[in-house]
């Protein structure tokens, strides 16, 4: 609750002028019942109508009134809870962006985004709701009490134990769903991630004919999901059914003693019809408190939830100073070794390796073997679990954060593009670029073509994900987006897999034009794509196998000659 509290603070003239309005509407709904027992026993008795139009005009007056507090406190709570979860759900975001990708493999996409959407609107209805009944529902619940006593003491005795009852019931319901309710997120987690899966590869799905299966799959989460809900639902709707047979009985034991006091001589009908409004205020208050609970029990669950993720410290750490230097080796691996999060194994073990500035590194090997987790390292997204990582000469865990990207620029095997226009994902590397060096990039990158092709140009509409082009052409505008950066270091993650041989070849023979000083990192499933690199890593099951140039290794490395053998075989036979 404290990350709550950081923004709830900050509206704090909302959080009392909210509660205290509707104390104000409490107020009115008090005195309702003590009219009403003044138009019964004085106007109606007397047959007094000038009487009976005046109280009539009163209660009307102070329905108006009322109103005008609900409105008024519903306003200020609202503002109040949708600050409190705005500045929340930003607070929520930083952190997700701090943690390191060790942390977002462990905690799981599918739970984040469960906890930034439904987690953080569950906070903010409780919030609201909060804000309008806490208050509210005990005063009118006591001051019925209060006011019952007032009116006859012996039947307000009555009131006094139905309270005591029914906030047993109201407390014990809350503290057996609380727990209930936090299953209920943590399996509408699961709902989220079939959907997420299912959305993202709706065309492997689709082209494997797996539809049903996958069909299935949610539906099972979906039921699981829907049982929870039904549980905890189970659990709470039995409040209602008790609240009333209290309640019920009271108003019973009321008209039964107080028919036998109005004969007695001891109270007045109105009085009783008092006493009945007023133990009906407190039934509709009790309702009011129970859904109260049960909506804090969510919130309560939810802000539980989101305080876990908050909480997660990062195990990556950054140098608050921007590190850098002119030293000749650009990227040094001593001894590394990488073992993800769970893993049983490791996926890096023991990469010795240097690259000098200005050096093309090529690396190949099978699916698996750890090419990319070699060149995550590079960028920082992952810290090897032995061994170090040099950058320019220096540990990379000495850079800082915003320095990194500026040192080293990749383009990941999987293109991205963000919803906007060609330019806005060109900008993303360098925001000051000029049109000339966004076109001299894309001519780079072997995308100009296309890109003049388009009926806007640089301003061509891009979908989410880039789904109005076609694989090439996003790994293209990915590559320039990358060269636009300038990094020291480029690396390029089988970012050429979509494109023919003409266009690769090509776009090899473009990347010799770049900087003297810009080394490049290119990881590919085609020997040929990398045979004129300055080194070639060859991995093999997560180990440094072979190094060195391209003949080189067709004498000494047997996977890289078997690698090489397959492939222009095959190019032969075809």
């Amino acid at each position: 609750m404290k990350y709550l509290l950081t923004y709830f603070k900050k509206f704090k003239l909302e959080s009392i002028l909210a509660p205290l309005f509707k104390m104000l509407e409490a107020g009115f709904d008090l005195i309702v019942p003590l009219v009403v027992a003044n138009m019964i026993d004085i106007g109606i008795r007397s047959h007094d109508t000038k009487y009976i139009l005046t109280r009539f005009g009163i209660l009307i007056a102070m329905a108006l009134l009322g109103l005008a507090c609900s409105f008024t406190a519903q306003y200020f709570a609202a503002k109040a809870a949708t600050g409190s979860a705005k500045g929340l759900r930003h607070e929520l975001l930083a952190k997700i962006q701090s943690l390191s990708f060790t942390e977002m493999d462990t905690i799981g996409t599918s739970t984040l985004i469960t906890r930034m959407t439904s987690d953080i609107n569950q906070v903010q209805n409780g919030l609201n709701m909060f804000l309008r009944l806490f208050m509210r529902s005990p005063f009118i619940v006591f001051g019925s009490m209060i006011m019952a006593f007032t009116i006859n003491t012996q039947l307000a005795l009555i009131f006094l134990a139905a309270i005591v009852v029914l906030f047993i019931i109201v407390f014990g319901v809350m503290l057996l769903s609380n727990p209930m309710y936090k299953k209920v997120q943590g399996k509408l987690d699961a709902v989220t991630e079939a959907t997420r899966e299912n959305l993202n590869g709706v065309r492997v799905i689709r082209a494997f004919g797996r539809e049903k299966t996958q069909i299935e799959r949610f539906a099972a989460a979906n039921d699981t999901l829907l049982r929870s809900q039904l549980r905890v639902g189970h659990v709470v709707s039995i409040m209602n059914p008790l609240t009333y047979v209290v309640v019920n009985g009271v108003i019973i034991l009321i008209l039964w003693l107080g028919s036998q006091k109005i004969n007695a001589g001891l109270m007045l009908s109105g009085d009783v019809v008092a006493l009945i409004n007023y133990i009906s205020q407190i039934l509709v208050e009790l309702v009011k408190l129970a859904n109260l609970v049960a909506v804090l029990g969510r919130a309560v669950a939810s802000m539980g939830r989101i305080g876990q993720v908050l909480d997660t410290p990062s195990s990556m750490s950054f140098a608050g100073r921007a590190a850098g230097g002119a030293s000749d080796v650009a990227v040094q691996f001593d001894h590394v070794s990488l073992r993800y999060a769970g893993a049983g194994a490791e996926s890096l073990t023991d990469i010795t390796f240097t690259a000098t500035r200005g050096q093309t590194i090529g690396i190949i090997g099978g699916t698996g073997s750890g090419k990319s987790s070699l060149v995550h390292m590079i960028a920082r997204f992952y810290d090897a679990t032995q061994g170090r990582v040099y950058l320019n000469g220096q540990p990379i865990a000495d850079y800082a954060r915003e320095a990194l990207p500026r040192t080293v620029a990749l383009v990941d095997q999987k293109p991205l593009l963000f919803a906007g226009t060609i330019r806005s994902n060109l900008l993303w590397a360098n925001p000051d670029a000029t049109d000339e060096q966004l076109w001299q990039a894309l001519e780079l990158a072997q995308a100009a073509d296309f890109v003049r092709q388009k009926p806007h140009g640089l301003d061509e509409k891009v979908e989410q994900g880039g789904a109005n082009f076609s694989g090439g052409q996003k790994q293209r505008l990915t590559i320039a987006r990358a060269l636009l950066s300038r990094a020291d270091v480029l690396i390029l993650d089988d970012s050429s897999s979509a494109l023919d041989y003409a266009t690769d070849a090509a776009l090899r023979q473009a990347l010799k034009t770049l900087p003297a000083s810009t080394t490049v990192f290119m990881v590919s499933q085609r020997a040929g794509s990398i045979a004129h690199a300055d080194q070639i890593l060859v991995l093999d099951d997560g180990r440094l196998v072979g190094h060195g140039q391209h003949q080189e290794l067709l004498q000494s490395c047997p996977v890289y000659r078997e690698i090489y053998e397959s492939q222009f075989k095959e190019e032969s036979l075809s």
